[in-house]
């Protein structure tokens, strides 16, 4: 789609959980919005960016509540984020749930763009919105951030807040100040240069609440293959990079088959990668370090099986891959790593 792209009609479904606790005509306001309740009803349907900003217009005018957007946050679940929001509850670790925000948030809807900023006692997410009328704007951040905290604390079990809150929009009326420091539960600094939430790098560590490592694998199938049906264009590396992971965790390395993956031939992949100044062997060894890394933490397979399961034909060719990668052979980078968690 062009313009404003498209939506899933969960994150609508989210925005609707809250006007039903108001006293507002939904079926009027969905009509102004040209949203229809059959859509509604499909989970797997998208809206025009277009008619999500519309309805998001009509709900300031029906709300008059400068708030809504905080508010609509407390109603998040997982399926407001589609596939991605059950890919997250499967990951062991905030970390690694952080880290399929990326490849997956367009499953979403074409909303804005994620980034995230690691530095050595914190991190930076920033989220840039891509609609274009101001006041729509200002409610789809507070949104995103109030929902990304309430899923993040149900997640993890824990009570947890940012540092500081940084809103691209205008300080609200004096008035309304304490209802931002209720549901974030930190300084709020308005008017800066970008939307962010800024996290103590120690919540990367924290454990989910259910962590799935082969329900994992097969969702993240499943929603690769999902990104290549809606045509996605930009970041096309790190989708591919993705489908890599996901097949490499099953011992496959083949090109082929991750061109299979995104319906292409092998020669369209190769060209494609290069348009994006990479390589297919690239993301491979990328893809392996990642996986590596994560075998020698968090499970006890013995370095040759993971050498077998990661496709190197021969352990000793592992040994050497993973020392020019890490500077590190296997059995000492876990044995680092286990004294660093001990």
């Amino acid at each position: 789609m062009v313009g404003l792209g498209s939506v899933s009609v969960p994150v609508i479904k989210q925005y609707l959980r809250y006007v039903e606790t108001l006293d507002i005509d939904v079926p009027a306001l969905l009509s102004r919005s040209n949203i229809t309740v059959t859509t509604l009803a499909q989970e797997s349907e998208r809206i025009t960016g277009e008619q999500l900003q519309a309805f998001l217009a009509n709900l300031i005018i029906a709300t008059d509540d400068p708030l809504f957007g905080l508010k609509s946050g407390a109603f998040v679940e997982p399926s407001s984020y589609s596939v991605l929001g059950y890919i997250t509850m499967t990951c062991a670790t905030l970390e690694q749930a952080l880290e399929r925000i990326q490849p997956y948030e367009k499953l979403v809807g074409d909303m804005g763009v994620t980034s995230i900023n690691y530095q050595s006692k914190q991190l930076c997410i920033n989220w840039h919105c891509a609609y274009t009328v101001e006041d729509v704007r200002e409610q789809m951040v507070d949104n995103v951030f109030a929902s990304w905290l309430a899923y993040v604390r149900w997640l993890s079990g824990q009570d947890l807040g940012p540092l500081e809150v940084h809103l691209q929009r205008a300080a609200p009326a004096p008035e309304l100040m304490h209802h931002y420091q209720q549901v974030f539960s930190c300084p709020v600094l308005f008017s800066q240069p970008s939307n962010s939430l800024i996290l103590p790098r120690e919540y990367l560590d924290i454990p989910l609440r259910q962590p799935d490592h082969s329900l994992l694998k097969t969702l993240e199938l499943h929603a690769a293959g999902q990104v290549s049906a809606l045509g996605d264009t930009h970041n096309f590396s790190v989708q591919v990079k993705d489908i890599i992971r996901i097949l490499l965790s099953k011992g496959i390395t083949r090109k082929d088959m991750v061109a299979g993956q995104l319906n292409m031939s092998e020669r369209t992949l190769q060209r494609k990668l290069q348009q994006e100044q990479t390589s297919y062997q690239k993301l491979l060894d990328e893809a392996r370090l990642s996986l590596a890394q994560q075998y020698l933490i968090e499970t006890q397979l013995a370095v040759d099986d993971i050498a077998m399961q990661l496709g190197f034909s021969e352990t000793r060719s592992f040994f050497r891959s993973f020392k020019r990668w890490t500077g590190k052979t296997p059995s000492v980078y876990r044995e680092c790593s286990s004294h660093k968690s001990g």
